[in-house]
């Protein structure tokens, strides 16, 4: 994911914030207006939504500085190595100074036997919109951990990438190291991503390597990755932390509009169209809700657990799943080898569609909402409606029936 700012940003008109440097002097963050769900399944990599973080941005720098960086494909490095304020034991550290960090050649190597595939969407948890979908391929980090021969004293994983040589810009996130070296079953691996879409990532959308982690919000998913550090350090020290942010809490539960008009005429059905995000706790429904502006709502239902919902359509997959990926890219290690389409769906952590049809309103101003119904059976917002860990309320487009 983008490298967010400990800052959340706050959107200016027309859906951007200026990037520069605050009074803190720290990077501010830059966010684009993602066009998720207009593109079909997948988002181009050129159509992302961004929350990016750096003062010069990494991937804008010349070509020369790029290659110098190691932001350039032929110049990549990764180093994994013990954490030098800690007590962690390596055997064999990948390593600039020892000559034996991993190379973006011997990454492809490793992906040509322990490559893996899957779709995720990726989403900033101060931010209520998803910045795009795709197919992330890659290797798996603990395949690279072990290289490294980790021994001793080994709890979390730290890593970031690169920021100008500035401590002031370094992005870090952290992961427990349980989480990297096994996941439970039906769980996605922690990935070294190096395609997007069936195309090699871009320097903006992170490329030549960055992190992703499946269920987790983008601060964990680290742009232009250049160092692993294993660590013996007890807890979380994401740089996200400065900003209030929840630093373990996964992708949650959620829908939003993506077509309603702002007026239409009475007497009609009006179509509308969403899109939902699939988080820890599953998809089941997506519903809607028509209210007349200016009838009282009850103040002790904040989140409108009474209101008069309606079941939207969630699209189904495709009959074979692969006829929305890349052509010649391998599907989704969650599709069954023997028929090509999943079993569960909506898959966890991707982005779907939803549809809905109004039924005939009078004339008049109305609010329209929309809710997601997880496999729990909760509401959204519920059941973690705190905002920095992760963005959830619930959306309300205002509608004017005119005759």
């Amino acid at each position: 994911m983008p490298m967010s700012s400990p800052d959340s940003p706050a959107v200016e008109p027309g859906g951007t914030v200026s990037s520069g440097v605050g009074d803190d002097g720290r990077p501010r963050a830059l966010w684009s207006q993602p066009q998720i769900g207009r593109h079909g399944y997948l988002t181009p990599q050129t159509e992302w939504g961004d929350v990016e973080r750096g003062n010069p941005l990494p991937y804008t720098l010349p070509p020369a500085m790029r290659r110098e960086a190691g932001l350039e494909r032929d110049t990549w490095q990764l180093e994994v190595i013990a954490d030098p304020t800690s007590n962690s034991k390596v055997d064999a550290p990948l390593s600039k100074d020892l000559a034996t960090a991993l190379n973006f050649e011997r990454l492809l190597e490793l992906g040509r036997e322990h490559g893996v595939r899957y779709l995720k969407g990726v989403t900033c948890n101060n931010l209520g919109e998803p910045l795009g979908m795709g197919l992330w391929e890659g290797v798996p980090l603990r395949v690279v951990i072990w290289m490294a021969q980790p021994v001793a004293n080994v709890r979390r994983v730290l890593y970031h990438g690169y920021h100008n040589d500035d401590p002031l810009q370094l992005f870090q996130s952290t992961l427990p190291i349980w989480r990297v070296l096994e996941e439970p079953p039906g769980e996605l691996p922690v990935l070294l991503a190096y395609k997007l879409n069936g195309e090699y990532i871009s320097g903006k959308r992170g490329g030549p390597v960055r992190m992703v982690v499946p269920e987790a919000y983008g601060f964990k998913s680290v742009k232009w990755l250049q160092r692993v550090l294993l660590t013996n350090e007890p807890g979380a020290n994401d740089t996200y932390r400065l900003g209030n942010n929840d630093l373990d809490s996964p992708m949650k539960t959620f829908a939003r509009f993506l077509e309603i008009p702002a007026s239409a005429p009475a007497g009609r059905p009006i179509p509308i169209t969403g899109i939902a995000q699939v988080g820890v706790s599953g998809l089941a429904k997506v519903q809607y809700w028509v209210h007349p502006r200016g009838v009282a709502l009850p103040a002790d239902d904040p989140h409108f657990l009474r209101g008069d919902w309606r079941d939207a359509e969630i699209l189904p997959q495709p009959e074979d799943l692969r006829s929305v990926l890349p052509a010649g890219t391998q599907p989704d290690i969650r599709l069954d080898s023997n028929r090509p389409s999943a079993q569960r769906w909506p898959l966890p952590y991707t982005v779907v569609h939803w549809t809905a049809e109004l039924e005939s309103l009078q004339p008049g101003a109305y609010d329209v909402r929309c809710r997601s119904i997880d496999h729990n059976g909760i509401a959204q917002p519920m059941p973690r409606p705190f905002a920095k860990g992760g963005r959830a309320e619930i959306q309300t487009h205002p509608l004017e029936v005119v005759h």
